[in-house]
């Protein structure tokens, strides 16, 4: 899963896909600090070779991976309880907060 807003910027507004900041904080703590430039492959490359296999379609969201500081990687691990807020930023995209809520919640 990744975070998504209720609206994405066109392709259009976003000067260069391959060099954009991405940052995600946990209750205000830097968790995440990227850049597309980092990619392995890029856009055009992952693009291709999608359609290889399938149809893309518009609209559709490709999800490429993320930058190091995930929590479960972390010693000792640390994972999202309920209560927490999760704010992710892309640069010329936008930014994206969530509060973590548990099924029972």
């Amino acid at each position: 899963s990744c975070p998504t807003g209720p609206w994405i910027v066109t392709a259009d507004a976003i000067s260069n896909p391959q060099n954009l900041s991405i940052r995600l904080s946990v209750n205000g703590e830097q968790r995440q600090n990227g850049n597309t430039a980092s990619m392995i492959f890029d856009i055009p490359t992952l693009i291709e070779s999608l359609s290889e296999g399938l149809t893309l379609e518009p609209g559709d969201l490709l999800a490429t991976g993320t930058p190091s500081g995930v929590g479960y990687a972390m010693d000792p691990p640390q994972f999202l309880k309920d209560g927490d807020v999760v704010v992710c930023e892309i640069e010329e995209i936008g930014r994206l907060e969530n509060t973590m809520r548990t099924a029972d919640s």
